[in-house]
Formats: structure tokens, sequence, C-alpha cells
């Protein structure tokens, strides 16, 4: 619950704050600057994690010794990539042209020295599964990014803005992290025992590097062929996507590499808590995504206006391919957890050059094909992982299916309603608030009442929620005995 409060506080947060900067300060042609930015810085900067966070999460015996050397790799690792993300400012700038990319860069790169100081606080409370810190570190940093970026765009710094949030917003995780932890700075440095971290380190940050670089390509690609203005509104279309994915499941997709990491220790079988995890991501993210494709057009011009209206129909894409990531949770969590990296690897990078490829290959017909690769991507994407997450965890194909199918059957159920509002009533360039809250909500209901009568897995999760839910609230559960 503590997990679901921080990703929907955060997600409000974040959320209105971006409607607000793109009706007012914020256009297509500042976010691409800020997007390409942060790509560029990204590429490198996703190596500062040096997979130090599952180590600590992971690691069934953490020493103090253990916990004094990650402090201090971490410290070595992320300054050096910081430094690095700053110098590639003034190469970036000229390779496209924009002057304006230096001091955002600059800015972007500068956070990342704060970096060591939050990212180790952090991942000690996941491991304590104490969700009640990490909501409070990433509600704390939600806000600092919120009050400077508004601030700063309203006195005209448009991308510089969303630079100086991503630093306060790194500033704040450090203050908090370090105050719910106990007070946890790398030095004295030491490096006793660093090879088995480096080693694991090692593995995983090719597996980052080379997510990332996948991730971060479409907006350096559509910069250097298209424009500023495309980048921007396919980041958007892209963030509105993943603001929703991670709204409806990011939540407790936290608590599960713990979770699977104590099931993994007492000798159980993954199988099948994994199906019951794909069946309830399918039957949440789905209806999800499904109804965001629907939505799309009265959503964008009731959130963000008319000038954004060119994000529509990239985020029906986007918000299509969802549907084969989602299929497929934890591909690179658990490999990780059961020591079966090198083959990880392999996969990843396979998946990594369809991404890019794909991606290219659409961007040569425009905006448009760009977004549409996504969903060519996403069945290629299953296809690479689906038959090896099969072979070391163990899961069933027919319970799977089975799960597929009844998620499906849910999906469809929950954007009927909308669908049959366009046929006989009110368009999507129509379609009034009212009349989309009454078949959001409809729809909510004839997906429940789906969930009950396939017998879906998170129907009973909802079920046993709310059962705990009550016995905790309930006045005798809380009254003292005489």
């Amino acid at each position: 619950m503590w997990a679901m409060a921080s990703q929907y506080l955060a997600f409000t947060i974040n959320f209105g704050v971006s409607i607000y900067l793109a009706r007012t300060f914020i256009g297509p042609d500042d976010l691409g600057l800020y997007s390409i930015a942060f790509a560029a810085t990204a590429l490198i900067a996703v190596l500062q994690d040096f997979g130090l966070v599952r180590y600590i999460a992971g690691e069934a015996d953490l020493t103090a010794a253990k916990l004094r050397t990650v402090c201090s790799l971490s410290l070595v690792i992320t300054w050096t990539v910081a430094s690095l993300s700053m110098a590639l400012a003034w190469p970036m700038a000229w390779l496209y042209a924009m002057p304006d990319l230096v001091p955002v860069m600059l800015v972007i790169g500068a956070s990342y020295f704060l970096v060591p100081f939050a990212i180790i606080p952090t991942a000690l409370r996941q491991r304590e599964l104490d969700f009640q810190s990490n909501t409070m570190i990433e509600i704390a940093a939600a806000l600092a990014n919120a009050v400077v970026a508004i601030v700063l765009a309203r006195q005209g710094m448009g991308a510089l803005a969303l630079a100086w949030g991503a630093f306060a917003q790194q500033a704040a995780r450090v203050i908090v992290a370090q105050w719910r932890n106990g007070l946890l700075l790398p030095w004295p440095i030491s490096f006793a025992g660093v090879m088995p971290v480096l080693r694991f380190g090692g593995g995983s940050s090719v597996l980052i590097l080379s997510g990332s670089f996948g991730s971060r390509a479409p907006d350096l690609i559509l910069g250097q062929l298209i424009s500023e203005a495309a980048v921007g509104l396919f980041a958007r279309a892209v963030g509105l996507a993943s603001q929703l994915r991670f709204l409806v499941s990011g939540a407790v997709g936290a608590v599960f590499y713990p979770a699977f990491a104590r099931i993994r220790d007492r000798g159980e079988a993954l199988g099948p808590p994994y199906e019951r995890v794909v069946a309830c991501y399918c039957a949440v993210v789905w209806p999800s995504m499904a109804g965001l494709a629907v939505l799309a057009e009265p959503l964008v011009r009731l959130l963000y206006g008319e000038r954004w209206l060119g994000t529509v129909s990239l985020l029906q894409w986007i918000a299509m391919a969802e549907f084969f990531f989602v299929a497929l949770p934890m591909h690179m969590e658990l490999p990780i957890l059961l020591g079966r990296m090198k083959p990880l690897v392999h996969r990843n990078f396979i998946d990594t050059a369809a991404a890019v490829a794909l991606f290219s290959a659409g961007a040569w017909y425009g905006l448009e094909g760009a977004a549409a690769s996504r969903l060519a991507y996403g069945l290629v994407w299953f296809c690479i992982y689906a038959a090896f997450l099969r072979a070391i965890i163990g899961f069933s194909w027919r319970a799977m299916l089975a799960n597929y199918a009844k998620s499906a059957a849910g999906t469809l159920a929950s954007v009927a309603p909308l669908l049959l509002i366009y046929a006989f009533w009110q368009g999507p360039a129509t379609l009034g608030f009212i009349p989309m809250l009454a078949g959001t909500l409809a729809g909510m209901g004839l997906w429940l009442a789906t969930l009950w009568l396939t017998a879906h897995p998170l129907f009973t999760e909802i079920a046993e929620l709310l059962a705990g839910l009550w016995l905790r609230l309930r006045p005798e559960a809380t009254s003292t005995p005489a």
C-alpha cells in the first residue's frame, strides 16, 4: 500500500505539472530540446547505477564490509559518469547544431554528482521492504522537481527550467534518503572484496547500457532525421503512455524483486507466482493502454491543448505496443536473480539492435512511421524473451495463455462503452468530459464483472486486498482489549 501511495502521489504531481507546463510555457520545441539533452546524457548516466541497487536488494549476505565497498564503488562510478556527461555537452551541441543544448546538458550532468548519496540508502530501504521511506523519498523528489520547474518556466527559461527541476529532484532525493536510512556516506573509501561486486555490476551495466541505448535512441534519431518539435511530440506520447503504465502497475513492481528473491532463497518454484504476476499485470495494464488509445484525441485536447494534437496518432501506436511489453514482466530482473546474466546479455543485444533498426526504418517514413514501428518491435521483443523466461522460470504456457485470454476479455469489455459512444453519440473530436467519464466508469464496471465471470486471478487479489483492509480498519481490530 505504501508503494502504491508513492506511485499515485508522484504520478499526480508529475502529471499535473506536465499538463500545466505544456499548456502554458513548454511547447514541443522546448520539450524536444530537453529530451535530446536528457537522452544524450542518459546514454552514459545509466552506468551510474552499475547494478548496485539489484546487488543490494538480492545479496543474501550483505555485510557491513560489502556495503562499504558498494558505497565506495558507487561514488567513483557516478562521479566519473557525471564528468563524462557534462563533457558531452559541446560535441552534442555541435552535432545537432543546437547551441542551447550546452547549458541544459551541463545542469543535467551536474545532478549526477548527487546520485551516490541517494542510491545506496534508497536500495537499503527497498531491501528491507520499507516502502514507507521510499514513498517519502519519491514524493519529496517529485515536489522539488515540480516547484523548481514551474518557477523557472514562468521566468521564460524553457528547457533549462526542466533541467534545473531534474537537479532539484535529485537533491531532494538525497536529503530524504539520508534522513530515512540514517547518515550513510561513501567514505572512508574501501574496495575490499570488490571483485564479486564488479562482476555482478559489469554484467548488469552492459544490460542497462544496451537497454538505455534502445530506449533513448528514438529521441536522438528523430532529432537528426526530422526536428526538435518531432522529438517533443514523440516524447509527449511516450511519456503519457509510460506514466499511465507506471501508475497502474509500477508500484507493485517495486515489491516484486525482493519478494522473488525471498522465494528463491526458500527454494520454492517461481513458475506459479510468476503466472499470477503476469495475469494481474495484463488485467490492469492492457485495459489502461486500450483506453488510452481509444481516448487519445479527446485526452490530448483536454489536457495539453490544440498545439499537441500531433501526439494523438503516435500515442495510439505506442499504447498498443505496450500490450507486448506487459505480457512478460521482469524479463531482466528474474534472469539476474537466477544467475543467468550471460544469456540475458546476448538476448538484450538482439533486442536493442531490433529496436533501433525498426525505429530507424520507420522514421524514414515520417513521425507516424516511427511510432508504428514500436508495434512491430513489441512483437519481436516478445519472441526474443518468451522461450528464455519459460526455460529459467518454469511457468506453464497453458496457464499463461488462459490468463492472457481472460485479460483480453476484460480489456475488450473495458473499452466497449467508449466505442459505442463513438459509434452512436459523439466522435473523438467532439467527445465531452461527461460522456468520456461515463464511458470510462461503465467500462470499469464491465471490466470488473468480466474478471469475476472468468475467475481471473486479479479478482481474487482484489478480494483479498479489500478483506485485509477491512480487518485492519474495523473498530474491533484497532481497539485495545480491556
